[in-house]
């Protein structure tokens, strides 16, 4: 068409049809793709903490930008108590239309099982996993005055002082009472454990020399790493971690048993029943959203590992495999069903 000229003329069907055609090819095809409850209702994101912490700050920075996705806003649920099964009952309780989600961690929806003789619903059968957002590696720290330097010089440190030490975690069942767990094992060192009610006095007993031992997460820990207060030795988890790139996995220090291999994760699930095309666009948002400038910061920030190309069909997989690892390493540990 030459300039000065106008289009021909175009019927209502015609009109129709080229709208169509526009808007697939822009921000509404995304809306046309969600649910139409979206258009009407908030999506609602539960969440088994306290406002504040690392979970909330990451699922509110996440959510902002789902949002955009969803064409309709992201409504935040603090649930805390109860270890994860308040809030996780609340979704596998609520209607399968894609409203409502858990994001949550592994103890939420793998290890409670295996801790709670009675819980009012199964995460493995009475949720629908979504996506993982991140995973949660922990470090092992020692404080300044121990004189090793690395987990060989650790272990032979453990088995020189046998029956004499204790390790700090932040509860009974943690990973970190799993981990160190087996490190007194292989050692023979007969380590005893002390089971705090969370990281932070954990961390206090650490820094005032009541514990020279402890494991928790990075966003408790790299503080004192840096000052020189703790040292770290290594990492959980099949990688690195950003915010401490010179700590060695324990695979790479030469220890690969499940509990020192295996890492926890931050994850999305929903109630059981949730249709295939909608846990998709649930999994393709959240990728999106971590892979965000401001959500990769967020998540490398709290010392986790980004995880921004996570499928429901993957973590399902992750989920069934990974649910007996947890059960076998607690049985292992003593940690009775209460």
């Amino acid at each position: 068409m030459t300039r000065g000229t106008h289009p021909p003329y175009c019927n209502r069907r015609q009109l129709l049809a080229l709208a169509a055609g526009a808007a697939a090819s822009g921000p509404l095809a995304v809306l046309a793709q969600i649910p139409t409850s979206f258009a009407t209702r908030p999506v609602r994101v539960v969440v088994p903490f306290a406002a504040g912490g690392a979970t909330d700050v990451i699922t509110r920075v996440l959510g902002e930008r789902m949002a955009q996705r969803f064409g309709q806003s992201v409504v935040v649920d603090n649930k805390p108590g109860g270890g994860g099964v308040i809030a996780g009952e609340a979704v596998a309780k609520s209607a399968p239309d894609g409203l409502t989600a858990l994001l949550g961690t592994t103890s939420t929806m793998l290890s409670n099982r295996y801790i709670f003789k009675k819980m009012p619903f199964d995460p493995l059968t009475d949720m629908t996993p979504l996506v993982r957002v991140c995973l949660a590696p922990i470090a092992l720290v020692v404080t300044a005055d121990v004189p090793a330097q690395n987990m060989q010089e650790f272990m032979a440190w453990i088995k020189a002082h046998k029956g004499k030490l204790s390790y700090g975690s932040y509860g009974i069942g943690s990973h970190g009472q799993l981990a160190c767990s087996t490190l007194s094992e292989v050692a023979g060192a007969d380590m005893a454990h002390v089971a705090y009610r969370g990281e932070a006095p954990m961390v206090a007993d650490l820094l005032g020399g009541q514990v020279k031992i402890g494991m928790g997460s990075l966003l408790s820990l790299k503080a004192h790493i840096d000052s020189g207060k703790l040292r770290a030795l290594a990492v959980t988890g099949p990688r690195r971690v950003p915010l401490l790139p010179d700590t060695p996995t324990f695979a790479e220090a030469g220890f690969k048993q499940d509990a020192l291999s295996i890492v926890g994760w931050l994850a999305i699930a929903a109630p059981k029943g949730l249709p295939a095309d909608v846990a998709r666009q649930w999994a393709e948002a959240a990728n999106s959203a971590v892979a965000s400038r401001e959500g990769m910061a967020r998540i490398i920030a709290a010392g986790f590992i980004p995880v921004d190309d996570d499928t429901p069909a993957k973590f399902a997989q992750a989920w069934a495999q990974e649910g007996p690892i947890w059960g076998r390493l607690l049985q292992a540990a003593g940690v009775q069903p209460t």
